[in-house]
């Protein structure tokens, strides 16, 4: 890092502590706060320099990566990952339950009030491998938000599908399924019966 100020420098040292901490890919990191790998990568250089929000978020969210991941808990992109991975495999039963996990995992954080855990729901998840499942996933997530009275993180403001999306039901009707989705659900355009929203 020659050629840099001293102030720059451990801003550098900082950030890259933190894409290591996080145990995510630069790229990964990048998106997960919600900025291009191309841009982080001028951070990282020194090239430009990061607001001081950005850095201390970015510290913020890479330790809650770290203490999630130790505690066996899936974080936002984690979830995504996983869901993707599934999908890609054409095993639609378990990116409902990589979902549903996720969330659950979610909901025992914000149960918790541990906040050195919120960071890693706060964290941008990448595609779950559609912009079906990504709304869903985003709005499981602004529920829980909702459920316990926090603030929900910006990437959980899904906006509503232009084309109604109802996943296939084993032995639901479309009525059937309709009748019973959540309004939270239903003003989005997408149609999941409460009941499938349970539990993992």
């Amino acid at each position: 890092m020659s050629g840099l100020d001293q102030d720059t420098e451990q801003v550098v040292a900082a950030l890259r502590n933190a894409v290591t901490t996080s145990g995510m890919s630069q790229a990964g990191f990048a998106r997960s706060m919600g900025t291009s790998p191309s841009r982080m990568s001028t951070y990282l250089t020194g090239r430009t320099r990061p607001s001081a929000w950005f850095c201390s978020r970015a510290q913020r969210v890479a330790h809650a990566l770290q203490a999630a991941a130790r505690r066996g808990l899936m974080s936002a992109p984690d979830t995504a990952s996983a869901m993707l991975q599934h999908g890609a495999a054409g095993d639609q039963d378990w990116v409902w339950r990589m979902l549903l996990q996720g969330r659950d995992h979610l909901a025992m954080i914000l149960g918790d009030g541990d906040e050195t855990l919120t960071g890693s729901w706060e964290a941008e998840p990448g595609s779950a491998g559609s912009m079906e499942w990504d709304t869903l996933l985003a709005a499981l997530a602004a529920h829980e938000y909702e459920r316990v009275g926090r603030e929900a993180p910006a990437w959980t403001r899904a906006e509503r599908l232009e084309v109604s999306w109802m996943p296939e039901h084993p032995f639901l009707s479309p009525d059937r399924v309709a009748a019973q989705t959540p309004d939270w659900l239903r003003i989005l355009n997408i149609f999941v019966p409460a009941r499938d929203l349970v539990t993992a």
